[in-house]
């Protein structure tokens, strides 16, 4: 029996089990006084996270750079300026004292200058190098590629769908 349903989506009555799916069941039968079906969402959404991230860990390794430390370099090349380290905290959900750790790393590796303010000699300002620019110009669109690559079995609507469902969540935690 196919699962393919008459407009060539997958049922998920018939959609072969996955491991998250697994987990779920047997977290269940271990517990079956609990509503497990939380399992079923978050769950996913960790190990997609996970799987990701891993990726983006491998991609970055030859440049000796982590994940946060391409979380600082994204802030930056999306700015059309120079930041001070706490816009970058604002926007990357990095703590300060991450920020100045990771900061002083990329500038010893070329990648960000850290400049004095011109107007206030305490502040520091960030700003991308030649080379920190070119870093986030080559995998920034392989990112993006990876990232179409796997949404690529969901429609139009169904993606703007899950953002709006994923937003809310976003949302809730964020109210918590």
């Amino acid at each position: 029996m196919s699962n393919m349903t008459y407009d060539g989506s997958v049922s998920p009555e018939t959609d072969p089990i996955d491991v998250v799916e697994r987990v779920s069941r047997e977290w269940a039968l271990a517990y079956p006084d609990l509503d497990t079906e939380p399992i079923e969402v978050i769950a996913r959404v960790n190990r997609i996270s996970a799987l990701l991230a891993h990726q983006l860990d491998k991609d970055l390794d030859a440049h000796s750079i982590g994940r946060s430390e391409f979380d600082v370099l994204g802030a930056l090349a999306r700015s059309d300026r120079p930041l001070r380290a706490s816009e970058v905290v604002s926007t990357t959900m990095l703590s300060g004292a991450s920020i100045t750790k990771l900061t002083e790393r990329l500038n010893d590796l070329g990648l960000l200058e850290r400049k004095k303010s011109e107007r206030d000699g305490r502040v520091v300002l960030l700003e991308l190098t030649d080379a920190g620019r070119q870093l986030v110009d080559t995998h920034f669109p392989r990112r993006l590629a990876r990232d179409e690559a796997l949404l690529q079995p969901l429609t139009a609507e169904e993606r703007s769908i899950l953002i709006t469902l994923l937003r809310k969540i976003s949302r809730s935690i964020d109210n918590h």
